[in-house]
């Protein structure tokens, strides 16, 4: 006897995100992510973007989900049509003294400062409750849910990514262009036959280790993959 087929199981649904949490909040308001909290070189980056619900950007989405030549069209986009957008930056020495989540917080003010409208809100990605300018609401994976953070964590990134392409031809032979900074093999390597420069973060592990002369293992490879989209 002939087996029944297997039931079709539906298609899984397709999450992209949409302005319904900026609809629920007070205008104008501003979605706020960060990019670069993972690197053991170079700062800390954060974006600030009030997108205009009638000139939203095709394609808009977490910046992880992204390409970087989507990215870097998609940033043009949202600078040309939103109504206001901001980035702002933590040097590696403002790490060191705040910590990195703090250091986060104040790159994310110095977005938010950037805003050539003021918001009376903000849309936050993560479930950390920043001190910033105005009232916020945090959102878990808020890049995934809020085009407006997903806006932010766009700028964030390619913000980020470009001064990494510049610290490459600064400080030559760790890959910065590559890797952007984080824990990548080729960067491993750099940091034992290089050392350390100006822009690494000596409060991270890896960094001090290397400090103290001692060797990495292969277990401190923790390349976000991101890094190396194309």
């Amino acid at each position: 006897m002939a087996r029944k087929p297997a039931p079709l199981l539906p298609a899984p649904r397709l999450v992209v995100p949409d302005l319904l949490l900026e609809t629920a909040c007070p205008s104008p308001v501003c979605g706020v992510d960060e990019a670069g909290r993972g690197p053991w070189a170079g700062p800390v980056s954060a974006g600030a973007v009030i997108l205009d619900p009638a000139r939203v950007p095709a394609g808009l989405n977490d910046s992880k989900k992204l390409t970087a030549k989507a990215r870097e069209g998609l940033e043009i986009e949202i600078k040309a049509s939103a109504i206001a957008w901001g980035v702002g930056f933590a040097s590696v020495d403002e790490i060191g003294e705040l910590n990195i989540l703090h250091a986060a917080g104040l790159a994310m003010c110095r977005a938010i400062e950037a805003l050539a409208v003021t918001p009376v809100f903000a849309l936050v990605d993560g479930n950390y409750p920043f001190k910033l300018p105005c009232p916020i609401k945090t959102v878990v994976g808020g890049d995934g849910k809020s085009l407006s953070i997903a806006a932010a964590s766009i700028l964030a990134k390619v913000a980020r990514d470009r001064l990494m392409i510049e610290m490459d031809e600064r400080y030559p032979g760790y890959g910065f262009a590559g890797h952007k900074g984080y824990g990548a093999p080729v960067h491993i390597d750099a940091l034992e036959r290089l050392g350390p420069c100006e822009i690494h973060r000596a409060s991270w592990a890896p960094v001090q280790k290397v400090l103290r002369g001692e060797r990495l293992s292969a277990s401190f490879a923790t390349l976000d993959a991101e890094a190396l989209q194309t």
